[in-house]
């Protein structure tokens, strides 16, 4: 049994970014970081682990449990456990807003919508099907077209009185209508948030078939993105959930079950 202070860390390998989360004594987060994770999950997963060591002063051993959570998660050699990103961002973003009842993750390849109860356990589930029209692959070629970096499109796309939205999220049948709209000099900051409300008007279907419930938190990259911030608000009419810390819910979620699974196994005094 461990008797003292318990350090728990979660590392959530995905296929562009790996994140890092350290936790004290199962709800004190200490420590998040990411790094781009490349071709070796493994390697990504070492560096990281080294990096937040670094940063929080603490050695191997002090660490207690490490939980690996992710697309590349098997891949990582020294984890105690892994498990699924939609079981560990469900916990990060229940451990961040209790009262969370609906998670949404907008991924690069898909949406995922989880339904959890009052403990952060899943209880249903739903997805798209994996193509660039999942979300964040569709808006990295709405900003290619438009010759923006993906992290400036939402800050312009906030700013649109009259957003025209995209008919189609396919993202080879929405450059012709880009260019289309740039050549009718419709302002860009409309072309960007009219991009943005075509992926959440997708997402609004994923989040019916779960039943929509308050309160809603967004989880992943996008909720660094304002404009999809305010296209859920606006088309839902409720708050959503965004801060920076979600970037990291799955990660979060990770150390947090790690501290959840000593408590189970009498490794650590409650």
């Amino acid at each position: 049994m461990v008797i003292g202070v318990v350090y728990t860390v979660g590392i959530d390998v995905g296929t562009r970014n790996t994140k890092i989360a350290v936790m004290e004594d199962g709800n004190k987060l200490i420590y998040t970081g990411f790094r781009k994770t490349g071709y070796d999950f493994n390697k990504a997963a070492h560096e990281i682990f080294k990096e937040a060591l670094v940063a929080t002063g603490l050695n191997e051993n002090d660490v207690d449990y490490i939980v690996a959570t992710g697309f590349g998660r098997y891949r990582v050699d020294f984890r105690d456990i892994n498990v699924t990103d939609i079981t560990s961002s469900a916990r990060g973003a229940h451990l961040l807003f209790p009262k969370t009842r609906c998670v949404l993750d907008i991924g690069a390849g898909n949406t995922r919508v989880s339904k959890i109860d009052e403990r952060g356990r899943v209880i249903k589930f739903a997805s798209t099907e994996k193509c660039a029209a999942g979300g964040g692959g569709f808006l990295e070629k709405i900003a290619y077209y438009t010759g923006f970096k993906i992290e400036e499109i939402g800050k312009v796309a906030v700013k649109s009185a009259n957003p025209v939205e995209i008919s189609t999220v396919c993202s080879v049948l929405a450059e012709s209508e880009v260019i289309n709209l740039i050549t009718q000099d419709v302002p860009m900051e409309d072309i960007l948030m009219g991009a943005h409300l075509s992926i959440v008007g997708r997402v609004i279907t994923t989040l019916k078939r779960v039943g929509l419930e308050p309160e809603l938190t967004l989880t992943g990259g996008l909720v660094l993105n304002p404009a999809i911030v305010k296209a859920l608000e606006s088309k839902l009419s409720m708050k959503v959930n965004a801060s920076k810390d979600l970037y990291y819910a799955s990660a979060i979620g990770a150390a947090r079950l790690g501290y959840i699974r000593m408590l189970k196994k009498g490794l650590v005094r409650s």
